[in-house]
């Protein structure tokens, strides 16, 4: 199955949305143009309504700092107070499964045509880092596209580690992938709780209630029942996501130090500034990492790229993807409660799961689905379980 390079561009349209919009003078320009169209009109609308029998409704009042647009992300929003559907968050979240799910897929071909189990996981999981931080630099250097961030020398020191465990993640996840299913890895990269769990308890000293230590049992029993019949069974494949895990819990309680430090977030300017000066500083420190573990087989791949388009587009195209599904899917949870998030995550993970093994010819053994449901149903109940058994105060 070939993905041509219509996929970055539609990559780019879908991060352009919350990377453009309404900002810098775009945006004054929207600002200006309602107080002067309201000014002119204080008392009466242009346009008024009526009903079917031509006599006039209430009018409905302009205000220039109302809710009738709110600009987020840069993405405009028109919605109504009360209203049922928000759609402007519908888009985000299809936005964000369509993105998830094809980074799964051209990384899976980026990987194969780079010679699969023997290939170069490390080469392209960096180069796939390197992608997303040259269109982040492109969006503070297009005019009007995104403001820069303010931030100090002392504020990329204290961000370190935080992108290191962004590179960690990354390349552990994608070194699994290349072993084994992607539908496997991403089963067991479910089971990321029991790592934070453990992690939070013991090492950033924040206690974890026991409702939730009760349902880790249900996670990894469901990650061992998915693995007994999988076809594409590596170890290196389970040892390489749980590796990705540990890199993911450590850098979700790291973040939340980080942003602890008193005007970071005014310095950053935006969840997309965060984003983008993670991955950059991710990319810088997987360049190490890549020469030391493929650095001598780089001419090889080289090689591969040149005489296989395969390996460039989908490795392109992952990184494209990959850079855009991350920072829609932080602006959508952003914009959602956490049990609402709780469920996104967990049907993000089905659709994945099966969509990606439809596509790619990977096995779905009955016993696989039943543990995958089991898992991604103990994580689903892991992350909502204190709204219904609150925690008892010591």
């Amino acid at each position: 199955m070939k993905f041509s390079l219509s996929l970055p561009l539609c990559v780019l349209f879908a991060t352009a949305a919350s990377a453009f919009g309404l900002n810098g003078g775009a945006k004054n320009m929207l600002s200006k143009t309602q107080q002067t169209f309201v000014a002119k009109a204080p008392n009466a609308n242009l346009v008024q309504a009526i009903d079917v029998q031509g006599n006039r409704m209430n009018s409905v009042s302009l205000s220039a700092e109302g809710d009738a647009m709110e600009v987020r992300g840069g993405a405009a929003e028109v919605a109504k107070k009360g209203a049922p559907i928000d759609f402007g968050l519908i888009i985000y979240f299809a936005l964000w499964y369509l993105g998830n799910y094809y980074y799964n897929i051209t990384n899976k071909l980026a990987l194969n045509a780079a010679g699969g189990k023997t290939g170069f996981p490390m080469t392209i999981s960096s180069l796939q880092l390197g992608v997303g931080s040259i269109y982040g630099l492109f969006l503070w250097l297009a005019p009007d596209a995104r403001q820069r961030p303010k931030v100090t020398l002392e504020d990329l020191k204290k961000m370190l580690p935080v992108a290191f465990c962004f590179m960690g993640a990354h390349s552990a996840s994608v070194f699994a992938m290349g072993m084994g299913a992607v539908s496997f890895a991403q089963i067991v990269k479910a089971s990321e709780p029991a790592f934070a769990a453990v992690l939070s308890q013991y090492v950033y000293g924040k206690k974890v209630s026991k409702a939730k230590w009760l349902c880790l049992p249900i996670v990894i029993g469901g990650v061992i029942l998915a693995s007994v019949k999988e076809l594409d069974f590596a170890v290196s494949a389970l040892v390489s996501a749980c590796i990705a895990n540990m890199f993911a819990a450590v850098r979700g309680n790291e973040n939340k130090k980080l942003m602890e430090t008193p005007g970071l977030k005014d310095r950053i300017g935006s969840v997309g500034n965060q984003f983008a000066i993670t991955s950059i500083m991710g990319f810088l420190l997987s360049i190490p990492v890549l020469i030391a573990k493929e650095g001598s087989r780089f001419g090889e791949f080289c090689e591969i790229a040149k005489s296989s388009p395969a390996v460039w587009k989908n490795l392109m195209a992952s990184g494209l993807w990959f850079y855009g599904y991350n920072e829609v899917a932080t602006m959508t949870l952003k914009k959602t409660g956490a049990v609402t998030q709780s469920v996104a995550n967990t049907a993000k993970r089905v659709i994945v799961i099966v969509g990606v093994a439809l596509v790619l010819g990977e096995s779905l053994d009955p016993i696989k689905l039943i543990g995958c449901s089991i898992g991604i149903g103990g994580v689903f109940l892991y992350s909502i379980i204190d709204n219904f058994v609150k925690p008892k105060k010591e």
